[in-house]
């Protein structure tokens, strides 16, 4: 079988296999379906060893580009779907699974989650836990969580909260729930919303009757300046602007709160080298913090927090009045016990010095990156869409930075990487696919 591949000595013999594989195949000159050579014949044409290609095969097996069946031998994987016409960026809704390098953001590398920790944490709560924990309970949270978190959060983000201040939710997007019927119940019309933000957030408030105005951000974060006086809340996320990455201002901060309007700081990722502490801890009674344990651990976990201004604790309880706290008491305990336990700091830490690593590894690739997260923009001057579907043809899945904007076809274009997201050992061939389809630009 003549099969022409181009290998590129400095990546290395396997590297250099598969590079050049995933580029016949998403170039269409090897077809859906159709056939390879044999790990033997291969190695033989090429002049390597066998367990090389085999390695090389199995490895775009995994990545779901190649097929191999008893009997029939290794083949391409059928075709891929298309993508969209336009890919509109939504990282916090159910993401369908991608047959490739996962690199779209709002997601840990959740291979890393820690079992042996969060079972350790299980077996103790389960031994020592009270029978009277396992009643209804606060619909607030159980008090040794909002206990530990307010600890926690005191120390490590510099909130200001007691545990009566921390209301304990089933996701950050039940927090915004929550309070988009406290905003409407006392008046509020309306929610401002950074531009860009995530296009869930925003949907998901205006289907609760409010109306959204987006503001502008720049190199400072958040253009204060350009705030509407009207709005009833503005949600803003000032250590990691999500997504471009800026840290809010000093003066802009100092700027946003002198506005008098209630502030929701979404502190997602704060906990992996956010530049500033919380906003909260300037002005506990007009911010409402809100964090949660889907990026720190996972987001199947469904566990969040509010440390919430004492103006807002009676109306907040008032809305919950008929909900049962959302989020089961026993992995509100597991939760407490990591963090008194000092496990989930030494996770954190690990956590941490990997991304860490990958971010300096994606900067060695593309250029200067904010830093900081578990994501990052890289700029397009154009052609945003043909990049993401010569992405998709090599197997790398990430997001569209206009789909991120209120007006997504006059908005400047860019990617979205999430590098938190594969696990550990799919991340360097995930960064060469990337680079290799960057560099053809």
């Amino acid at each position: 079988m003549d099969l022409h591949l181009v290998l590129d000595p400095a990546l290395g013999l396997r590297d250099g296999l598969e590079r050049a594989l995933r580029e016949a195949i998403g170039s269409g000159r090897l077809a859906p379906g159709g056939p390879l050579p044999s790990t033997r014949e291969l190695a033989a044409e090429l002049g390597m060893a066998r367990g090389t290609v085999s390695r090389a095969y199995e490895h775009l097996t995994a990545e779901g580009l190649l097929v191999a069946r008893r009997g029939s031998g290794t083949r391409v994987a059928d075709a891929r779907p298309a993508p969209p016409a336009r890919v509109r960026s939504a990282p916090w809704t159910t993401l369908p699974p991608f047959p490739g390098f996962d690199l779209r953001p709002g997601m840990p590398d959740l291979s890393a989650f820690p079992r042996a920790a969060w079972l350790a944490s299980t077996r103790r709560v389960l031994r020592e836990v009270p029978s009277a924990a396992l009643g209804y309970g606060d619909r607030a949270g159980h008090h040794l969580l909002r206990e530990a978190l307010a600890a926690y959060l005191g120390r490590a983000r510099g909130v200001i909260a007691s545990a009566d201040h921390i209301v304990v939710c089933a996701g950050y997007t039940q927090a915004l729930r929550l309070l988009g019927r406290v905003l409407r119940r006392h008046g509020a019309t309306a929610v401002a919303f950074e531009d860009p933000a995530p296009p869930d957030f925003p949907d998901l408030v205006e289907s609760a009757g409010l109306a959204t105005v987006r503001v502008p951000v720049d190199g400072e974060g958040l253009v204060v300046g350009a705030l509407p006086e009207d709005v009833g809340a503005v949600v803003v996320t000032p250590a990691h602007q999500y997504p471009l990455g800026v840290t809010l201002a000093p003066r802009r901060r100092a700027a946003l709160l002198a506005t008098g309007v209630l502030v929701v700081e979404d502190d997602y990722d704060g906990e992996f080298g956010a530049a500033a502490g919380s906003l909260q801890g300037l002005a506990p009674g007009r911010v409402v913090y809100t964090g949660t344990a889907s990026k720190s651990l996972a987001p199947a976990l469904r566990l969040a927090w509010m440390a919430v201004p004492d103006a807002l604790l009676g109306p907040l309880r008032e809305v919950m009045r008929y909900d049962e706290s959302p989020v089961n008491a026993l992995d509100q305990l597991v939760l407490a016990d990591l963090i008194t336990s000092g496990a989930l700091d030494r996770h954190l830490a690990a956590s941490r010095r990997r991304y860490r690593r990958r971010h300096d590894r994606l900067v060695e690739a593309l250029g200067p990156l904010p830093a900081g997260g578990l994501h990052a923009v890289v700029r397009l001057a154009e052609g945003e869409q043909e990049v993401l579907a010569r992405l998709h043809a090599a197997g790398v899945a990430c997001d569209a930075l206009s789909g991120y904007y209120a007006d997504p076809e006059n908005a400047p274009g860019g990617l979205v990487i999430g590098y938190a997201t594969p696990p550990e050992h799919a991340f360097g061939p995930a960064l060469t696919a990337l680079t290799g389809v960057l560099a053809r630009r």
